[in-house]
Order: structure tokens, then sequence, then C-alpha cells
């Protein structure tokens, strides 16, 4: 039987949880919600890897956000180590954004 607080998908909630508390500065949205994080991989030695986007690729934040991520989900119970990815493909747009987002936006 697999200790439950170590199964990978069990991390993974615990790892959205902790993203959901990450706000973009100028959008009062979390970044889950915002649709910035395109992936999170845990593997069987609990290393993650989160691949996100920034809403441009001038982003204010675009140096301390993916920074802000890994700190903050390396504080998850369990998780070994954290490397954070930045891509531009696919774009973001609002889109990506939950509808919980767009409806906080006033977009719905």
């Amino acid at each position: 039987m697999t200790n439950q607080k170590f199964d990978p998908n069990v991390i993974g909630e615990k790892i959205i949880k902790t993203i959901k508390t990450i706000f973009d500065p100028e959008i009062p949205v979390d970044i889950y919600e915002l649709g910035l994080i395109y992936d999170i991989m845990v593997n069987e030695n609990f290393d993650v890897k989160i691949l996100m986007t920034l809403t441009t690729p001038n982003c204010p934040v675009a140096e301390t956000l993916p920074v802000d991520v890994e700190e903050k989900v390396k504080t998850v119970e369990g998780v070994k180590d954290v490397e954070v990815e930045i891509t531009f493909e696919p774009p973001w747009s609002q889109d990506l954004m939950s509808d919980e987002a767009k409806l906080e936006l006033g977009i719905l």
C-alpha cells in the first residue's frame, strides 16, 4: 500500500492548492485560474516540473514570478525538487482563464 501522503496525485493536488495562493500582481486572480500553469509533472522521485507561461513576454514579473512558484512549491510536503520552465507556446490568451477567473474579472 502506498503512503497516501506521498502519492503523486495527492502531491499534485497540494501543488495546485499552493499555486492558487500566488496572484498575478496586475490582475486580482491567482495564476492557476488565470491559465498561466500549462502542466505540472510529478515523477516517482517526487521531483516536480512545472510548465508555465506569462501573460506577455514583457510581463513585469517575468523574473520573479517563476522563482516565487518554485519556492512555494518546494514547501509542499513530499516534494523533493522543483523546476519551473517558461514557455510562450501556445501564447497566453483570455481563453485559457477558468470561468471563475473570467467571472472575477467581469469577462463572463
